[in-house]
């Protein structure tokens, strides 16, 4: 007699067990499906703002560059004005200077019987002044020397050397025959100040912290030291 073996039972989903029906793709609905969202897209592209409002935008962005521009145009006006005022006070400062020294030297000359102090140079104009390089001054008493250089300040209105705004500075520098064979020059430093109240030439002992007008008396003390 032939054996028989047991035969397993299919195998049913959860639904079927209860008598339901199997899903099949063709019972998975598209409206039963989640919404699909896009992610990582730009912000421009997910509010892009209508033509109207971009055109008015950059409009407006014109406007305000314009603005702008014409306002940089008054700077630039009111810098050039102001350089070129700059420019004419340091040429009137040099020669205020040069007059100084020049005085001083024919005042010594008249109390002299025979001029023996010379000024150089003798002649000098606004145009004489080199607002890119050095200027020199000199006063000889018989080799005893008084020797000015100056020069504009790198800026058009310094604080970095003396602490009163200056447009020219340079120095002083008084020596004869015994210093230069010690090797030893006086030297002080010089500035033309704008001050709140008044523009002239200041002297700044460097040593003694000391500083006045550059004037007269001023050169009688440093003519003092060599004659």
């Amino acid at each position: 007699m032939p054996t028989r073996y047991p035969v397993a039972a299919p195998r049913t989903a959860p639904g079927e067990a209860n008598g339901a029906p199997s899903a099949t793709p063709d019972s998975d609905s598209l409206s039963n499906r989640e919404p699909l969202i896009l992610v990582g897209l730009p912000t421009a592209l997910k509010s892009r703002p209508a033509d109207g409002a971009i055109r008015n935008v950059a409009k407006d962005r014109l406007k305000k560059l314009a603005r702008a521009i014409e306002a940089l145009a008054a700077k630039d006006s009111f810098l050039i004005q102001r350089t070129q005022e700059i420019a004419a006070l340091r040429r009137q400062a040099a020669t205020e200077l040069h007059a100084i020294c020049c005085t001083f030297a024919a005042e010594i000359n008249r109390h002299l019987s025979q001029p023996t102090v010379q000024f150089d140079p003798a002649v000098y104009s606004a145009e004489s002044f080199d607002d890119n390089g050095v200027n020199l001054l000199q006063i000889n008493v018989r080799g005893r020397i008084l020797q000015i250089e100056f020069e504009s300040t790198p800026e058009m209105i310094s604080t970095e050397n003396f602490r009163v705004p200056h447009i020219l500075e340079g120095s002083i520098r008084c020596f004869n025959q015994e210093y230069l064979e010690q090797a030893v020059i006086e030297e002080q430093y010089i500035f033309y100040c704008l001050e709140k109240k008044r523009q002239l030439w200041r002297f700044f002992d460097a040593r003694t912290y000391r500083s006045g007008p550059f004037d007269r008396e001023y050169l009688i003390s440093l003519m003092e030291h060599v004659v």
